[in-house]
């Protein structure tokens, strides 16, 4: 986040790889292949992270559901008359009380069926979904989003297609950039256009290798509508309809976007260019207001997220609340050092170095405030009392300790205590991606070696971004290792919450059993 808040040449010809309309593919295509690295590292260490970025969603159509049923019942209800609404509700009591006794187990003390029903069924459907993206999370997603009547075809997105796709684009990329700069002796805006054209038609075109493609390219729309829908039933409370939070999935997509965010810049450059063409964009403030805005985007939308968070914690009365707003304030410092940087561009050299303390005290701030939320919020590292749910590496096998809900888990050494006392990718690992963290966090300071190292502004760029890019994808293993223990430690305690409310209705369900029999506790045999 903090390692892509400087902007380029933005204005005049531009020319090279590391220009602003044809860095940013790369930067995107870089992406891809990262990502297909967390898929590897989630599966080498056995994290589901599909359950982990489905969980959120499931709750929500869970609640939708629950809803809809309520406000059904409400409208038959009001529209029953008073005289006749009592007879019906009561017969179903008595009948529901006659099914319960005949399903009356008593070879085990007396435990109903439909009871234990009652009391783990809120849990079974959560459960059922975890068993099934535990098994196989590829089938899910291919009943969801992709025909699973054809098994020739395979529509799951594993890291070996998303690496091999990101090393197809890149050869896509310099062709089309060979091909259109050298020998149509066109400009870097027909080149990058057309290369978005030939992706697009790649994706659109009804081939059997591509189905996977246009699955993945689906659940990226999706997500991305899901962070521009107003949800403005979760800012004002109506007194009937429940605050609707925001799932994980789309928090962590946004948070992603963050890292993007001078792709989103150089992106509002190109209509300027195209707007402009073929003279050069002339160096003026109004010219950088829509590549700002673009810029400032995901981090407005994550903000906006924040936000909303915040209000459901208020309306739910929940004590850690205003993290949130924190939170919100850690993106609203990202948006000034790019702005900043882009308004250096506008002025005189002489004007800019004098805004260029300025810049280094933003960056700093942001810098430090962002290292820290990921260690301590994000990571759930040196926390006195983090959530504790241990699945330790042991070897070539992995040992699963489910924790004790009302017993935190103790730091087996000094460096579980300093981190967390559970590490599901091992200390080593753990503290490595931590000490890249820091380092890639103040990759801007580059900037005053950056005459010595690279040979323009726009390399060093270039460079900043895919450090930035690069991190991100070290930040996402340990945020989707965070939250899989967070859920796990959920799960784990609600089940044992439902097996002693079923042991509870168990007992109850004795002693009601007992006013059916006669003295003794026996049934009478002929």
């Amino acid at each position: 986040m903090s390692s892509t808040q400087e902007a380029g040449e933005i204005f005049g010809a531009g020319g090279g790889p590391a220009h602003a309309m044809l860095r940013s593919p790369t930067v995107l295509i870089a992406s891809v292949g990262l990502w297909g690295m967390n898929l590897f590292f989630f599966r080498l260490f056995r994290i589901d992270y599909v359950k982990v970025m489905k969980h959120d969603l499931l709750k929500l159509e869970d609640s939708d559901s629950e809803l809809q049923e309520g406000k059904e019942t409400t409208t038959a209800v009001q529209h029953r008359s008073p005289c006749s609404s009592n007879a019906p509700i009561a017969s179903q009591q008595q009948q529901q009380q006659q099914q319960q006794l005949i399903q009356r187990q008593p070879s085990n003390g007396g435990t109903l069926v439909a009871a234990a029903a009652a009391v783990s069924g809120q849990s079974s459907s959560a459960q059922q979904h975890s068993d099934d993206d535990d098994d196989d999370t590829n089938d899910d997603e291919e009943q969801q989003y992709g025909d699973s009547s054809s098994p020739e075809v395979d529509l799951s997105i594993s890291w070996e297609k998303l690496v091999g796709l990101s090393m197809v684009l890149l050869v896509l990329l310099h062709s089309t950039y060979y091909w259109w700069l050298e020998m149509l002796k066109g400009g870097t805006i027909g080149a990058v256009l057309m290369f978005y054209a030939f992706v697009t038609l790649a994706i659109a075109l009804p081939f059997r290798c591509t189905r996977w493609l246009q699955k993945a390219t689906f659940i990226v729309l999706q997500r991305t509508f899901e962070l521009i829908n107003p949800r403005c039933h979760c800012i004002t409370n109506d007194g009937v309809t429940p605050p609707r939070f925001i799932p994980f999935v789309d928090v962590f997509y946004a948070d992603a976007m963050c890292s993007l965010s001078k792709v989103f810049f150089d992106w509002g450059m190109l209509i300027h260019m195209a707007s402009h063409y073929p003279n050069p964009v002339p160096a003026s403030a109004h010219n950088i207001l829509i590549p700002s805005a673009f810029a400032a985007l995901p981090y407005v939308i994550r903000a906006r997220q924040c936000l909303i968070m915040y209000t459901v914690g208020r309306i739910k009365k929940e004590r850690n609340r205003f993290s949130h707003l924190w939170n919100a304030l850690k993106y609203t410092t990202s948006i000034f050092p790019l702005c900043l940087s882009a308004y250096q561009k506008t002025i005189s050299k002489r004007a800019g170095e004098d805004l260029e303390n300025v810049l280094i005290l933003l960056l700093v701030i942001n810098s430090v405030f962002a290292l820290y939320w990921d260690i301590v919020m994000d990571w759930g590292m040196m926390q006195e009392n983090p959530i504790g749910v241990a699945v330790c590496n042991t070897g070539s096998k992995t040992k699963t300790l489910l924790p004790n809900p009302h017993k935190a888990a103790a730091p087996t050494n000094c460096a579980h205590s300093v981190l967390r006392p559970r590490l599901r990718f091992g200390i080593g690992m753990s503290a490595l991606i931590l000490l890249i963290d820091c380092v890639l966090r103040f990759s801007w300071m580059l900037r005053f070696a950056k005459s010595a190292i690279f040979p323009s502004s726009d390399s060093f760029v270039l460079c900043t971004q895919f450090l930035e890019v690069f991190r991100r994808a070290l930040w996402n293993l340990l945020r989707v290792e965070w939250e899989n223990m967070k859920l796990t430690k959920t799960m784990s305690t609600k089940a044992s919450n439902i097996m002693e409310t079923t042991t509870t209705a168990g007992a109850v369900a004795d002693e009601e059993m007992k006013a059916f029999l006669p003295v003794g506790g026996k049934l009478n045999t002929l």
